[in-house]
């Protein structure tokens, strides 16, 4: 008896073994330790651009630029399409939703009716869009407050003027364009009731945001009334309004961007709207399965908008400014100080 139990201990025991006493030969690995052994899925992401594609040094290169940091920091797997007009715009988001990419990305507000069509053809699809709102379960609309990183940089001018006259230039003459205008005009008058805002658009239709000619023309005849600080929300079109700075000896105000560099001493500062963080946050909600359809909102409080402060234009805001600055930020994040939004009324 004793030698017929060692012989069943030694069969327990022994590795492998066990694999002999059932049916089916040798013991297969499980499901589960197959899947952790089988290399990950990698994302796939598309993204594409608004009319003027990259290389406008603003909005859409800095939405790529929240998709190179997530294929960077993400490992996922990123494609992008530049339509050359807005009626393309439905063919490469169509394109990509087709090839089953697990997240598609539109960039700005022209493309909101593409984007609801398309998004509504695969609604098991994620899509997010930029500046837009889509009621449906499966589009994030990423948003942002501009209206109070613009009553910053406002402030910045109005305090920094020497002339009291101070200007702003946009693209396209839409409610989202005139959410910068207000802001900024509020920020200018908090700090200085006498200030006087000038105020051009370079046109009504998408072109006005990639025509730096007009930009430089429209920001020339402010400088020439009397303003000595600019704020353009103009894509490109904005890169005239610097060059125009740059020409007079006066300060430009950059957006979307850090767009400080381009003209070291002539832009006094940019209005960061943090396009590349929304871009980089909703393809991290995918990675890690947790992407949520509904309105996600950039502001203040969590440094959506803001405005730059770098090695080119520290010399060219005073301290007492910055730290004014500073407490107008605080103020606006507890409600102390509101701030209008115009697409809100309008």
């Amino acid at each position: 008896m004793k030698r017929i139990v060692l012989v069943v201990l030694s069969i327990l025991v022994v590795p492998g073994v066990m694999g002999l006493l059932g049916c089916g030969g040798e013991k297969k690995p499980s499901q589960e330790a197959a899947a952790r052994s089988a290399p990950a899925k990698k994302i796939k992401v598309g993204l594409v651009l608004s009319v003027g594609g990259l290389g406008d040094k603003s909005f859409n290169d800095s939405a790529y630029q929240g998709l190179m940091k997530a294929r960077e920091e993400l490992g996922i797997d990123p494609v992008y399409g530049q339509p050359e007009q807005m009626s393309e715009d439905e063919k490469y988001l169509r394109q990509y939703a087709e090839q089953g990419t697990d997240l598609v990305i539109g960039v700005g507000f022209l493309m909101k009716d593409a984007l609801e069509k398309v998004a509504g053809e695969f609604p098991k699809t994620p899509f997010a869009i930029i500046d837009a709102e889509i009621n449906a379960p499966n589009v994030a609309s990423l948003v942002f407050r501009e209206h109070e990183g613009s009553f910053l940089v406002g402030a910045i001018a109005g305090l920094v003027s020497k002339t009291g006259k101070v200007g702003f230039v946009g693209g396209m003459d839409i409610p989202l364009i005139h959410k910068f205008e207000v802001g900024y005009t509020e920020g200018a008058k908090y700090v200085n009731p006498k200030a006087e805002v000038l105020v051009a658009y370079a046109g009504s239709g998408p072109e006005a945001f990639h025509d730096p000619v007009k930009g430089k023309s429209l920001a020339l005849s402010q400088f020439d009334r009397g303003a000595d600080v600019i704020f353009q929300a103009a894509g490109s079109t904005g890169n005239g309004v610097i060059d125009a700075a740059k020409e007079r000896g006066c300060f430009a105000i950059g957006v979307d961007a850090n767009q400080n560099y381009m003209a070291p001493g002539s832009v006094l500062t940019s209005m960061l709207k943090r396009v590349d963080v929304s871009v980089f946050q909703i393809v991290k909600d995918v990675v890690e399965n947790r992407f949520a359809g509904g309105v996600h909102v950039y502001g203040l409080e969590i440094d959506g908008v803001g405005y730059a402060l770098d090695q080119y234009n520290e010399d060219l805001i005073p301290p007492e400014v910055l730290r004014r600055v500073e407490a107008i930020k605080q103020d606006i994040v507890a409600g102390k100080i509101k701030v209008t939004d115009y697409t809100a009324t309008h």
